[in-house]
């Protein structure tokens, strides 16, 4: 059993990959079976929500992405009322990005307080974050340090960082996820931080329909492609793949708190 922890499922192009009944029958036979759907505005949270009511295996993910235009607001009120289900498990994806912005020339506090308020939220109805972050590391854990988020932790999702930024993000209770740019060839320090990073906070994930992994980089990713990335892993820490599969659904379900 292998679990997608991150994904776009409601954004999948069905030209490309079929409806979504066929995108979790392809995720299945690969051993894929629990899948997190995460939205990245409020016009989204709708299509998460009712996927994940409509499949056992897909849960929800609610907030509001760093790169969404600053006039996109939410009040506490709509983000907990959307986040209550039970189906939701996680808040987000929200964090920064200075990449998108100019964050030399343009003032990005309406970045932080956004991302203050998914931390705040995530506190009170205790759910952890999933958390985005580019060209912005620094000032990012420093605000989930600032706000407490070790009392929820979370998953750095899609991590490129370095050993040392993830070993600050694991010391606030946070989970490093590693997608399909793990298997790129390329990517070799990458590699040698999945092997230094400890099994037991490793989570694998997709970012579908982004990122598919060697053999389908430059493909429209979908979840079930998630097993390669677990593949790589196991290769990089020389472990069999059964363990690395077990250990990051164990992982999946003791952060979320989900039994299946």
């Amino acid at each position: 059993m292998i679990v997608d922890s991150h994904c776009h499922l409601n954004i999948l192009p069905e030209e490309k990959v079929g409806d979504i009944d066929t995108v979790l029958a392809k995720a299945k036979e690969l051993d894929v079976t629990r899948i997190l759907c995460v939205s990245i505005n409020p016009a989204q949270w709708h299509e998460v929500l009712e996927l994940a009511q409509r499949y056992e295996e897909v849960y929800a993910a609610i907030g509001v992405h760093p790169c969404e235009d600053p006039e996109v607001k939410v009040s506490d009120e709509q983000l907990i009322e959307a986040a209550s289900h039970p189906k939701v498990i996680a808040i987000g994806e929200v964090g920064l990005d200075y990449f998108h912005f100019n964050a030399d020339e343009m003032d990005m506090s309406w970045q932080h307080e956004r991302f203050r308020q998914h931390i705040r939220i995530a506190k009170q109805l205790r759910k952890p974050l999933i958390i985005h972050t580019r060209n912005s590391t620094p000032d990012c854990l420093s605000i989930l340090e600032e706000e407490g988020a070790e009392a929820i932790g979370g998953i750095m999702h899609c991590f490129v960082e370095d050993i040392d930024t993830a070993e600050r993000a694991m010391k606030i209770g946070f989970y490093i996820s590693f997608s399909g740019i793990v298997t790129f060839k390329n990517a070799l320090e990458l590699k040698e931080v999945a092997k230094q990073v400890p099994l037991e906070r490793i989570l694998v994930e997709t970012d579908a329909p982004y990122l598919a992994p060697v053999p389908y980089r430059g493909k429209t990713n979908q979840p079930g492609y998630t097993r390669y990335v677990a593949e790589e892993i196991a290769r990089l820490k020389e472990l069999p793949f059964a363990t690395v599969a077990e250990a990051t659904t164990d992982n999946f379900k003791r952060l979320f708190r989900v039994a299946f």
